[in-house]
């Protein structure tokens, strides 16, 4: 009887160190700020959608908390981009790009935007955060 229990509670810890593996961890994200993006970059930037249109390219960054031990890989990033005016950037997605490897700790980010040229600025950075996985997700 004493085998079977041990057995059971082995089988347990077993299942629960793999399946935390996987779980979906939440960073914070903070510090953002963003800059134009040099000019090899920007070079010919065009925002996505139905109508071709030149754009300005920027860059976004800031600080990525990851609260565990674990290395996180596979973060996206959501957050809303407006401009000055209050009108988004970005509309009907708030996905808006990934950080590939998020190490214990605070570390830095940033991913690349592309700014409909007539969108004024400053731009607003709202409602930023990232989520990711402690093992390897296929895409």
């Amino acid at each position: 009887m004493k085998a079977w229990i041990a057995v059971v509670m082995a089988a347990i810890v077993w299942v629960m160190s793999t399946s935390n593996a996987w779980a979906l961890t939440q960073i914070k994200l903070s510090d953002l700020g963003y800059r134009e993006c040099p000019p090899e970059l920007s070079k010919g930037a065009v925002t996505a959608g139905g109508i071709p249109q030149s754009a300005r390219c920027f860059i976004v960054y800031g600080k990525a908390t990851n609260p565990t031990n674990k290395l996180i890989v596979n973060a996206d990033i959501f957050g809303r981009i407006y401009d000055a005016n209050d009108d988004p950037i970005i509309e009907n997605r708030t996905r808006l790009g990934a950080i590939e490897e998020v190490p214990p700790g605070v570390s830095e980010f940033e991913f690349q935007v592309n700014v409909p040229d007539n969108q004024p600025l400053p731009l607003q950075l709202l409602q930023f955060k990232a989520a990711g996985f402690t093992g390897t997700v296929r895409r």
